[in-house]
């Protein structure tokens, strides 16, 4: 699957653009999204920007677009064909999670769209939701919008340092260097995503062990640990590298 998407992102500028503007919106669409690997697809495509195949700004662009058309189809789709909805035999498989996503998002619809754009199985559901509990459209663009634009080069990230990685000069040294850099970005990013989901946590009732205190201080224990790491790695001699390379990602 990588390789099939690997060969279409670099059969063309164009094509680029359109994988990564489609495996957005695929991935924000309703339903559809729950059975895709987002996560794999977006990091494949991060780690194609760190090794200069694909370009950043670009891949941004077009993963924002495809993100808010997944997401307002799924808010007028949710608007619109709410009984045939209710009925649908995919969504009473996950009737439990769906109650939630509407209990969370009638009390904190702002933030509640804006963060979850950022947890997997809420992803697709919560503009399909609120548009299924007629929330003003008012209300829906603004963090939608925000959301959208921030959760490409979040989702990005880990690949984009294994792309960075795998064009470091070899040696002894920078292999060392090359193995504890991805350890701490895949460190960040478990952290990043055990406060999401301790944020959803914290919004339900549930008493399992991994919820609520003691979820919210393994997520910052983990993510204090990858920012640390990450901080005492910056005295390391292959940082320069490192920067280098991921400077010239970020120049227009």
């Amino acid at each position: 699957m990588d390789s099939w998407l690997t060969s279409l992102v670099t059969y063309s500028f164009t094509c680029s653009l359109f994988i990564v503007g489609l495996v957005s919106f695929l991935e924000s669409l309703a339903l559809v999204g729950l059975l895709l690997p987002g996560v794999v697809f977006m990091t494949t495509l991060g780690t194609l920007i760190g090794d200069a195949k694909l370009s950043f700004y670009p891949a941004w662009m077009a993963g924002t677009v495809g993100c808010l058309l997944g997401d307002w189809v799924s808010y007028y789709l949710g608007l619109y064909f709410k009984d045939w909805l209710h009925n649908l035999k995919f969504l009473k498989k996950h009737q439990i999670l769906l109650d939630k996503t509407k209990h969370i998002l009638s009390k904190h619809s702002l933030i509640t769209i804006l963060i979850g754009r950022f947890v997997g199985p809420t992803r697709p559901l919560i503009p399909m939701v609120a548009g299924m509990l007629k929330l003003p459209l008012k209300k829906f663009i603004s963090p939608n919008i925000i959301g959208c634009i921030l959760w490409p080069p979040i989702y990005f990230f880990p690949g984009i340092v294994t792309g960075i990685a795998i064009n470091i000069p070899d040696n002894p040294q920078n292999d060392y260097f090359k193995w504890f850099l991805l350890i701490i970005s895949l460190t960040i990013w478990l952290g990043i995503w055990l406060t999401s989901k301790w944020w959803k946590a914290s919004k339900d009732n549930t008493t399992s062990f991994f919820t609520k205190k003691k979820l919210g201080w393994i997520s910052i224990i983990i993510l204090s640990f990858g920012l640390t790491s990450l901080i005492a790695m910056q005295f390391h001699p292959a940082m320069f590298v490192f920067k280098d390379l991921f400077m010239r990602i970020l120049k227009l």
